[in-house]
């Protein structure tokens, strides 16, 4: 053990630093129980209700809330927000809290939320040791519930934190501000982009906005008279279980119908493609994916679209039917099979060299996307060890037995 460090129940950390529970430095208020709200007293612009579904990565995102009239709020004032304050999930997944903003003050606490009220110490200090994965893990372990885990006021008061000296709380909660604060700026700027691609596309891949150099008519066809003229080709993938995965382990990327994470399902020993084609998420929402040239298998929850590349840009037919789709509503219960897809899709072409200027602009704002994505998952990456570092003292931004200055 390093010198200046103690051992504690909850690990090692500086020895200037207390640990204790954290009902000594806080006050606790549960959210109202029973039918304290009717359904009249609901609103489409009210007073939000905090719920543990609207906590969000540490924040209270005002959008997701539903809201009540003032006056059915009046008659709850005592579960009213205060900005300063700490709203916590109590059910489903714990660690979900924040800090109340000044523009949340007045907001009221739901049923499946709780408000922590803290003494003398930094209040945003307190939300980042809370939301840690060492506290998560210590109300997982004594909240009660089998199905759903619930959080009382009795658990979170006996929870055991570390506590540095208020100036290096302080300290450590604006080093996480900053970190969050880039993040926010990178959330906005991808949030741009990405409108930015979308009204690119509008313009582009309807010809409403003609690349320069480029003439000639566009042709309209349905993706079956597309099918019938030979240029294009639908099909499905073939059934992968996790066994097959588990027998034949491998590195080749299975694309199914999740339309997250670009529709990978896992990895695999065996590939059935090794060339340029187009997927789409049959029983996931419809969603198209061009695929690059690599290997790679779909399984028949995926559909896969072979492009007669000598006539049709492969990239610009994904992008338009991609735009086509944003048009549409597709569900696991609505399933866009191939019969489904060849009737319902119309695509415009325009000649293949002007398919292709097209496709490069749009494949350039991808990569500009792509990268910038990846600086917000590094960033997140440095925050989390940020957190590691500064949350149990390994790293101290503030001289030990710093005296705190009053006035």
């Amino acid at each position: 053990m390093k010198t200046g460090y103690k051992q504690t129940e909850v690990g090692v950390i500086p020895e200037d630093w207390e640990v204790k529970p954290l009902g000594e430095c806080a006050s606790f208020r549960t959210g109202p129980f029973g039918s304290a709200l009717h359904k009249s007293d609901y609103t489409d612009d009210g007073i939000p209700i905090v719920n543990p579904m609207h906590i969000i990565d540490g924040r209270i995102e005002p959008t997701r809330t539903m809201t009540i009239t003032e006056q059915a709020a009046k008659a709850l004032a005592d579960f009213r927000l205060k900005a300063g304050e700490i709203v916590i999930g109590r059910r489903g997944d714990m660690g979900r809290c924040a800090v109340v903003m000044n523009e949340q003050a007045g907001w009221l606490c739901g049923t499946g939320s709780m408000i922590i009220r803290g003494g003398a110490t930094d209040i945003n200090f307190l939300q980042r040791v809370i939301s840690s994965p060492r506290a998560i893990s210590a109300i997982e372990e004594t909240s009660v519930g089998s199905t759903m885990i619930n959080l009382n006021q009795r658990t979170l008061a006996g929870l055991r934190l570390q506590f540095p000296p208020l100036p290096e709380q302080r300290a450590i909660a604006a080093a996480l501000s900053d970190v969050d604060g880039l993040l926010g700026a990178l959330d906005r700027l991808i949030a741009k982009k990405r409108d930015l691609k979308q009204a690119a596309m509008q313009q582009l891949l309807t010809g409403q906005t003609r690349l320069p150099g480029f003439k000639g008519e566009w042709v309209v066809k349905t993706v079956a008279e597309l099918e019938k003229l030979k240029l294009v080709k639908l099909s499905r993938g073939q059934v992968i279980s996790k066994k097959d995965i588990d027998r034949t382990p491998g590195d080749y990327p299975i694309y199914s119908s999740s339309i997250h994470n670009d529709g990978l399902f896992g990895r695999y020993g065996y590939f059935m493609f090794d060339e340029e084609l187009i997927t789409w998420s049959v029983d996931g929402g419809g969603n198209f994916f061009h695929r690059r040239k690599h290997r790679f298998s779909v399984t028949n929850v995926c559909g896969f679209m072979r492009v007669d590349t000598s006539q049709i840009d492969c990239r610009f037919f994904a992008a338009e039917l991609q735009l086509l789709h944003s048009r549409k509503n597709f569900d696991y219960q609505s399933k866009a099979h191939p019969s489904v897809i060849r009737k319902e899709y119309e695509v415009q072409l325009p000649p293949l060299p002007e398919q292709t200027a097209i496709a490069s602009i749009l494949s350039e704002m991808d990569a500009e996307l792509a990268a910038l994505e990846q600086r917000r998952e590094k960033t997140r990456a440095l925050k989390q060890g940020m957190m590691q570092e500064l949350l149990t003292g390994r790293t101290r931004l503030v001289s030990k037995a710093t005296p705190e200055v009053k006035p």
